[in-house]
């Protein structure tokens, strides 16, 4: 099977330079035996939130429920240029993602949201998806993993799967089969269907399939319905409410269950 871009070959992990010459045993997050209790007393302790990708469509979305949430004392920003916001709380870090190792200290946080992705129109070729969409993903989870993060929220894509024929997909599901040997407590996964809302860039394809699904949304019904496109705010609500639950293990969330826990 072809490897996604200059992926790891089958069976293996792509591993930062630092995370590797730290030393440190990799344990799954289905592995690793948190005490309930301490999970407990933990879950009463104010925190801190790293989001990456916070000028995208589910990003732009979820900065402010986190800034408005009481599980938050402070709330980071990762990004490649500053965002135009400001708030007690928020704390920016503008730095390149392909020198993401150089500030290793500077992505200490609690629960660490990664909404980062483009698409290969936007990224002009299959290399520079590969490294939005895995190397800098990886990396970022792999770092913050090694500062002892303990959640990790990953905005995926419905149909992620690191055998799949489709590049997009195969990336994205490489990208979920190296973030799971990282040694979080919990690992949420999210697929989104087909997103709506505003973003900074316009994807015309996106555009059109998006007021296609608005039409047929109401006809995808019984097994169909994980089909129905989703709104990035409900993407973002869901995985405020998924780290807010401090559960442990890997959950993966497809993109119904995202629509209907938003709801609630």
């Amino acid at each position: 099977m072809e490897q996604a871009g200059n992926g790891p070959p089958k069976g293996s992990i792509f591993l930062p330079r630092a995370y590797r010459s730290a030393g440190f045993t990799y344990h799954p997050a289905s592995s690793l035996g948190y005490p309930k209790l301490l999970v407990f007393f933990l879950s009463f302790m104010q925190k801190t939130a790293l989001i990456a990708g916070a000028s995208g469509l589910i990003g732009s979305q979820l900065l402010p429920l986190l800034l408005a949430s009481d599980r938050y004392s402070k709330v980071i920003a990762v990004g490649r240029r500053p965002i135009p916001q400001v708030h007690p709380k928020l704390e920016q870090r503008v730095l390149a993602f392909d020198k993401l190792e150089e500030h290793a200290m500077r992505l200490i946080a609690d629960d660490v949201y990664c909404c980062l992705g483009t698409t290969m129109r936007q990224a002009g070729s299959k290399e520079a998806f590969y490294r939005v969409d895995y190397l800098y993903v990886v990396t970022l989870a792999a770092l913050t993993a090694r500062n002892f993060a303990v959640q990790l929220l990953l905005v995926s894509a419905m149909g992620a799967d690191p055998t799949a024929r489709i590049y997009y997909n195969r990336v994205k599901g490489e990208a979920e089969q190296a973030v799971r040997e990282l040694p979080f407590r919990t690992i949420h996964i999210f697929r989104p269907s087909l997103l709506l809302g505003e973003r900074e860039e316009k994807r015309r394809g996106e555009q059109l399939g998006a007021v296609l699904l608005r039409v047929l949304n109401p006809v995808l019904v019984g097994p169909l319905r994980k089909y129905r496109a989703v709104s990035g705010v409900a993407v973002a609500r869901a995985m405020l409410q998924a780290a807010s639950k401090d559960s442990s293990g890997i959950q993966v969330h497809p993109s119904d269950e995202i629509a209907q826990t938003s709801n609630l």
